[in-house]
């Protein structure tokens, strides 16, 4: 994460824990600090580490969640459109080398790398998109989810928003990882890099995420290994009325050249 003046996290922190703090002129001009670092990509919510693991900062959702608070109600017009909101869209994609084509989104705060393609979608606050990453037609973007390089959200994606509580780890997408069409990955799931998950899985928390390819099933939850090709299934669960079919994701192997030609962008 890039370096940042050494009291802004201390002053967002502060003026976390009390709300009075925001009447200061320089406390709200940290709030405005961050988010504007945040647009241009020299903060994240959450940053990968050397050994793949991930960090999140706390304090930077924290500065989103105060920037709802010092942000005015405004009203805009697009042609006949109209709409009332506190944050503003982005703008100068032209500058940012990103392409976007109408009606895409991408509120101020989230950060688009060069080379992305935006279809007509939504990204929201504090989220990263990742270089060369196309998000495909009706595909959504939650708050601080973290996207990265040379990644195919297909048409009508759904990912998660994890803004609160601020300590909690975001939705992140690594590097390389097709999403196939209708799937949804919720509440801070991890793809680890180049997973391939199938047209409609579902991952939540506590999604089985089961791998099937080998003599013995193995689950995860929260976290898809790296070049994990992944399709829906069910289970079979009891219940006090019966037995019935609960969803579940498989793992059916690793991802393959074959694999790559039909996902590449």
């Amino acid at each position: 994460m890039a370096s940042v003046p050494p009291d802004l996290e201390a002053r967002i922190d502060a003026a976390y824990e009390d709300r009075s703090l925001l009447d200061d002129a320089e406390t709200r001009a940290a709030v405005e600090q961050t988010i504007a670092a945040l647009d241009a990509g020299a903060l994240r919510v959450a940053s990968p580490n050397d050994d793949g693991s991930w960090s999140v900062h706390p304090w930077v959702k924290r500065a989103i969640l105060l920037y709802f608070g010092v942000a005015k109600m405004e009203t805009t017009t697009v042609g006949p459109y109209e709409y009332h909101d506190k944050i503003p869209l982005k703008r100068d994609f032209e500058a940012a080398g990103v392409r976007v084509v109408p009606p895409a989104v991408a509120r101020r705060g989230a950060f688009i790398e060069r080379g992305a393609v935006l279809m007509p979608s939504y990204v929201n606050i504090g989220a990263y998109v990742g270089a060369r990453t196309m998000v495909d037609t009706w595909a959504t973007v939650g708050s601080c989810a973290q996207i990265g390089a040379d990644v195919h959200l297909s048409g009508g994606v759904g990912i998660g928003g994890v803004l609160e509580p601020p300590g909690a780890t975001p939705v992140i997408i690594e590097d390389g990882c097709f999403v196939g069409s209708r799937a949804i990955v919720v509440e801070g799931v991890h793809l680890e890099r180049e997973v391939v998950l199938g047209a409609n899985v579902v991952l939540t928390a506590s999604t089985p995420i089961i791998d099937v390819s080998g003599a013995e099933a193995v689950t995860h939850r929260g976290r898809v290994p790296a070049r994990s090709v992944v399709i829906p299934g069910t289970r079979s669960k009891s219940f006090p009325a019966g037995e019935y079919e609960v969803a579940c994701a498989l793992i059916i192997g690793q991802r393959k050249r074959s694999t790559d030609q039909r996902t590449s962008l």
